[in-house]
């Protein structure tokens, strides 16, 4: 009897220590396959094996119909081989996107030049995007721009002002490279990883 006791405890204690030690393992900024809320706005150094981007090709996805999303937070960190910026956003729908290189930053509906830091720039466009009164949540208050890490490839992310379902956003990068663009869910977020 004490020795089929003394087998389950040990068994038992075995399987909390396996689950304390997962939990404690997690990345403060998840994989695309493994969405979670993410930490605040900040610059994060975290390790990954997810591949590196290799195409600079202008990248689309259609957002969810009925979609009102407002961004709620912006954030910029480094991985290994890139860094990647986040747009948080609340509200309700899937978001969708246009992604491509510009070489004259401007702003939607007016036209004005928008002056973005660095040798190169990605727009990014949100479709699927809201006012605050129309989602329901606040807008990202800033700053802006959101500084890009030191020794990174982002030198800063400018502006997300939305325009008739479209909140548009430049990307400053020191020189044109490879991105990729993604979608993470709870909460809603798109996701530009760009290689270094």
């Amino acid at each position: 009897m004490t020795t089929n006791r003394t087998r389950t405890f040990a068994a038992v204690a075995a399987i909390a220590v396996g689950v304390s030690l997962t939990a404690c393992s997690q990345d403060s900024e998840p994989t695309p396959a493994a969405a979670s809320s993410a930490a605040p706005t900040s610059a994060v150094e975290t390790t990954t094996t997810e591949p590196v981007p290799t195409d600079s090709s202008d990248k689309t996805a259609a957002a969810g119909t009925e979609s009102k999303l407002t961004v709620t937070d912006v954030r910029v960190g480094t991985h290994e081989g890139f860094d990647r910026v986040v747009y948080e956003l609340g509200g309700s729908g899937t978001p969708g996107w246009r992604v491509k290189y510009v070489d004259a930053p401007t702003q939607e509906g007016s036209g004005t030049a928008v002056n973005v830091n660095g040798g190169a720039v990605i727009q990014v466009l949100i479709d699927g995007s809201a006012y605050p009164f129309d989602s329901g949540v606040e807008q990202f208050p800033g700053p802006d721009p959101v500084a890009g890490p030191a020794g990174g490839v982002v030198t800063e992310v400018r502006g997300w002002s939305v325009f008739e379902g479209v909140t548009q956003s430049f990307i400053g990068l020191t020189d044109k490279r490879p991105y990729t663009v993604t979608a993470l869910t709870d909460p809603a977020r798109v996701v530009v990883d760009v290689a270094r």
